[in-house]
């Protein structure tokens, strides 16, 4: 297939150029900015330089051969690498006192260029502190805004054998209202690739992949209930069958009811799955853990004893199979590896070195929605793949403060009768995820004639496409009156319910 290759210089957003692409039809790969990539491929298309924290003035510069690049196939800099372009090829790059973040307006209609040609909105997103002052004699200026001098430039007609672009601002996000329209000017009229990459394709050619990879080995997964793991056990059972052994740990901090239930669904579908109930193991660890980072590596810890201990009763196993997306890649990873540290994440810990297995992460490079076009194409059952995302480290990291027995049980009655709730209305399917956080909280309330003294849960609902950004849900006040009633007159325990209307960035979607 026709692809587009990325280099990676460490922006959260990288991964979200490639799906931009993929989303128009064209194959995507990302490569660190320091991997040299074969570009005289037929198949390689064109390039994009991505984002990145750091700053073409700074120390840490990250560096790329610009010589083997540029001239070679089409190239496109994004922000980090359009400043890259012009501070190495005769410009100048400076820190502006006229900073943008956010919003910002282009100039459009001042001239003509295939790049964007048929952008109609102004509005694009903006994230840089540095900026393009003077471009070098070779280039000329495409677009600005009233802040900037140079948000988008080309290379002259000529200079290059191959087309050569830098935008200032982030076409990939959703923000950017007609930064679709860029990136398919960019990878079809420029770049001359083909419509060819679809979620079909993509589970065919995974599915092909793993029976070259794995043979008659034995592939052990880890399974959630979660959308990532179960449609990645699809992918592994449609190319190797029983050769996959699934275990589904409980680890305490599930929902409510939920280890019966997805063990059924499992059971149910074919899997060769085994239920292990570990809930005592988790929790006697987790006992009055307030830390979020010492829950995660508790449960981490705990999930590793546990998983050791069912693996050897397979001695013939050579791989392990995990669900890793690419959210959980970007924010357990450092720039240097690259992108920013966020927190530390469930799927990308010590298990592989620790079991002594091969890994295999056929969704690695994938967002959800993806991952749940990939699990409609394999036949997933509805009741997996409609569920919302849900965290590893599950209510731990839910309930604020020091983790007890108690605690646990009140916010799985609450989250069960918010989700319910969701569902009965037909909300559920219109939102991204839902979930309830227990706070450190307690305040004063009446009920009946008595005072009480108990604590506050807040309803966390937000919608997004990919979980990198998130907005939060308006869901209509009733409904959450209803929320708010049911939870405090069946859970004792609970006296205040709250609703938390924060975006990310920057609040995460999690409260831990």
């Amino acid at each position: 297939m026709d692809k587009i290759i990325i280099l990676d210089f460490g922006s959260q957003y990288t991964q979200l150029i490639a799906r931009r692409i993929r989303e128009l039809g064209v194959n995507a790969q990302i490569f660190p900015y320091n991997k040299t990539v074969d570009i005289s491929d037929d198949e390689v298309k064109g390039l994009i330089l991505s984002g990145s924290p750091c700053s073409v003035r700074g120390k840490q510069v990250l560096d790329v051969d610009l010589g083997y690049l540029l001239g070679k196939k089409p190239v496109l800099g994004v922000c980090y690498g359009a400043q890259y372009i012009a501070h190495n090829q005769g410009g100048k790059v400076v820190a502006s006192d006229k900073r943008e973040y956010g919003r910002a307006n282009l100039s459009l209609g001042q001239v003509s260029d295939v790049l964007i040609d048929g952008m109609k909105s102004e509005q694009v997103w903006m994230s840089h502190s540095d900026t393009i002052a003077v471009l070098g004699d070779n280039f000329e200026i495409l677009l600005v805004t009233d802040a900037i001098p140079v948000a988008a430039f080309k290379a002259k007609d000529g200079v290059y054998d191959y087309p050569v672009y830098g935008v200032q601002f982030h076409p990939e996000v959703t923000h950017s209202l007609d930064g679709s329209v860029l990136l398919d000017n960019f990878v079809t009229k420029i770049c001359g690739a083909e419509k060819d990459w679809t979620s079909e394709k993509f589970a065919e050619n995974t599915i092909q992949e793993i029976k070259d990879k794995v043979g008659d080995d034995q592939v052990l997964i880890g399974l959630s209930g979660g959308v990532d793991s179960s449609v990645a056990a699809a992918l592994i059972h449609n190319a190797i069958g029983k050769q996959l052994i699934g275990i589904f740990v409980n680890n305490g901090v599930l929902r409510k009811d939920e280890f019966a239930e997805v063990t059924a669904t499992y059971k149910a579908w074919g899997l060769n799955v085994i239920p292990v109930d570990a809930t005592d193991e988790f929790l006697d660890q987790l006992e009055g853990v307030a830390d979020p980072e010492r829950k995660r590596k508790i449960i981490g810890k705990v999930f590793i004893d546990v998983f050791q201990r069912e693996a050897k009763k397979f001695p013939n196993v050579k791989w392990l199979a995990q669900g890793t997306i690419y959210p959980d890649v970007i924010e357990s990873v450092s720039v240097f590896g690259p992108s920013v540290t966020i927190k530390s994440h469930h799927n990308v810990g010590g298990l592989p070195d620790t079991l002594n297995l091969e890994l295999l992460e056929p969704l690695r490079m994938l967002f959800k929605d993806e991952v749940r076009k990939v699990g409609h194409y394999l036949k997933v059952s509805p009741d997996i793949l409609n569920r919302h995302p849900f965290p590893g480290p599950g209510l731990a990291i839910r309930i604020l403060g020091p983790l007890d027995r108690e605690k646990i049980r009140l916010n799985q009655e609450a989250d069960a009768i918010f989700i319910k709730a969701l569902k009965d209305s037909g909300y559920y399917d219109k939102v991204w995820q839902a979930g309830t956080i227990l706070l450190p909280v307690k305040s004063v309330g009446v009920m009946g004639d008595e005072r009480t003294y108990e604590y506050t849960l807040a309803l966390r609902c937000v919608n997004s496409s990919d979980g990198m950004t998130a907005e939060w849900s308006t869901l209509p006040y009733e409904l959450l009156g209803e929320v708010s009633n049911t939870i405090i007159n069946n859970v004792k325990g609970i006296n205040r319910v709250v609703y938390d209307i924060s975006t990310k960035p920057p609040a995460t979607i999690e409260w831990e």
